[in-house]
């Protein structure tokens, strides 16, 4: 919600979208949910910018590797810093650090298809990836669409006022 509010456009966008996918309607249904792109997008954009992890569980490696030419002994811990990834302007451009929700356009944006955060490039990880993702995943997103849905029906947001930009720094 503070993502929307700190964005307007993209505020309207996704309200009017839910507004007129649900149409008379007073609550967003499950059934409803298939039919909010765009909502799916900011979504996935919110995520990318505010993992719900900063940093992945920890793992160990099984064998030996090589990561990006660097060579990863076998028994080393490894952690993944999902909130870097998901600002990374190599993965996500010069405007990494902006709230931009169409650049998941094209992504198979459907937060509950069978492999969703970009499997092949690792590039959207708030779930991990792999075997060793969030069993949740699923319940965690649709929940979280059910909700953003009801609350971009119900209610017209906007920035306070008296206290200007909201911040969002960790």
């Amino acid at each position: 919600m503070t993502e929307l509010v700190r964005n307007p456009d993209v505020l309207a966008k996704a309200q009017q979208e839910v507004r007129s996918v649900v149409a008379n309607k007073h609550m967003v249904l499950e059934s409803d949910l298939p039919r909010l792109h765009y909502l799916k997008l900011v979504i996935r954009e919110s995520l990318r910018l505010h993992p719900p992890a900063p940093l992945l569980l920890p793992r160990e490696t099984t064998e030996p590797c090589t990561v990006r030419g660097r060579e990863v002994p076998a028994a080393t811990r490894v952690l993944v810093n999902a909130k870097a990834i998901g600002m990374d302007p190599d993965a996500w451009g010069s405007d990494a650090a902006r709230f931009v929700p169409e650049r998941h356009e094209g992504d198979g944006a459907d937060l509950n298809d069978h492999e969703p955060w970009h499997a092949d490039s690792f590039s959207l990880v708030p779930f991990g990836v792999g075997r060793r993702s969030c069993p949740g995943v699923h319940f965690a997103t649709a929940v979280v669409e059910l909700l953003l849905a009801n609350l971009l029906l119900c209610f017209d947001w906007r920035a306070p006022h008296r206290h200007g930009e909201v911040d969002v720094e960790e």
